[in-house]
């Protein structure tokens, strides 16, 4: 067993000891206390606990129990700290969802970061990696790490979607358009995939990027190297804003549908066809806006 291990199995211990209640407040120094442990190690396994859902942190605030001791019963001991990958991929959705409900200041320091995610130096490095591809965060000169104000506001998510409805149609009718028998079909295979379970078992980086693949599939068939440029960098940097929506799956075997009128009409070279099937499609995402809006504000 891992010290790291071995500390998260005594602060379930401490809990059934002392027979906590759900939402009971762990505090980091008192558990280091009377572990006889520096906060450091205590946090650590607190993060665990967290990824594991058994408690969840509040900003400022801190730790809290999201269950009973008595519902502890049946949890492992010897819980073992989620794969560094799978640490990065939350603690960015954590991170953009903080970011859009304004729990997190524009400009912060790697030391905040890694700190409120318990996260390693490498940890955060990779997380600062990823954000900073998609082009919502840069380094400040001279210290800490400045957050793009261009993606935090659902109008942001209107406009980008405006833009992909004037170029995502055009593209299709560029005269060098050509689509490759083995793309339409390794699209048509993703679309089916949702359709048949998918939808509610991927995760939200999944859904996002089988939809950013589709997109970009056609519009890179289109040749036009300006047109190409624009969407991937529009896709970059939605993904901060898009992913919120997912919390409503229920538009998802529209959106399969339509993409699979699309493909039959690319496959039988009925481009203008399929333009303005792509438009509508873009225009009925306009038209939920509203829904999505409210979700990415709540």
């Amino acid at each position: 067993m891992s010290a790291q291990t071995n500390t998260v199995s005594k602060i379930l211990e401490l809990i059934r000891q002392d027979r906590l209640p759900c939402g009971a407040h762990l505090t980091a120094q008192k558990l280091a206390d009377r572990l006889r442990l520096s906060r450091s190690p205590v946090n650590d396994a607190l993060g665990i606990l967290e990824q594991h859902g058994i408690v969840a942190r509040k900003p400022n605030r801190g730790y809290f129990l999201q269950h009973a001791y008595d519902a502890l019963d049946q949890a492992p001991t010897d819980l073992a700290p989620p794969a560094a990958d799978d640490i990065v991929t939350q603690s960015y959705f954590r991170l953009a969802d903080e970011l859009l409900r304004g729990e997190l200041p524009m400009q912060c320091s790697e030391a905040l970061l890694r700190g409120r995610y318990a996260l390693t130096h490498a940890q955060t490095q990779a997380l600062l990696a990823r954000v900073a591809q998609e082009g919502w965060a840069q380094r400040r000169p001279g210290y800490g790490w400045e957050f793009s104000t261009m993606m935090t506001t659902p109008d942001s998510l209107l406009q980008s979607y405006r833009l992909r409805l004037a170029l995502e149609p055009a593209a299709l009718l560029e005269p060098g358009f050509r689509i490759d028998k083995a793309v339409l079909e390794r699209c048509r295979a993703a679309e089916h995939h949702l359709l048949n379970g998918g939808i509610a078992t991927d995760t939200a980086d999944q859904l996002h990027d089988r939809g950013v693949r589709f997109h970009e599939s056609l519009v890179e068939a289109s040749g036009n190297p300006f047109f190409i440029d624009t969407i991937k960098r529009v896709n970059r940097v939605r993904r901060l804003l898009s992913y919120r929506s997912m919390q409503d799956r229920s538009r998802y075997k529209q959106h399969c549908d339509q993409h699979l009128e699309i493909l039959d009409l690319l496959e039988h070279e009925r481009n203008e066809d399929a333009a303005q099937a792509l438009a509508s499609h873009l225009r009925s995402t306009l038209d939920n806006l509203a829904r999505i809006s409210g979700i990415l504000t709540s």
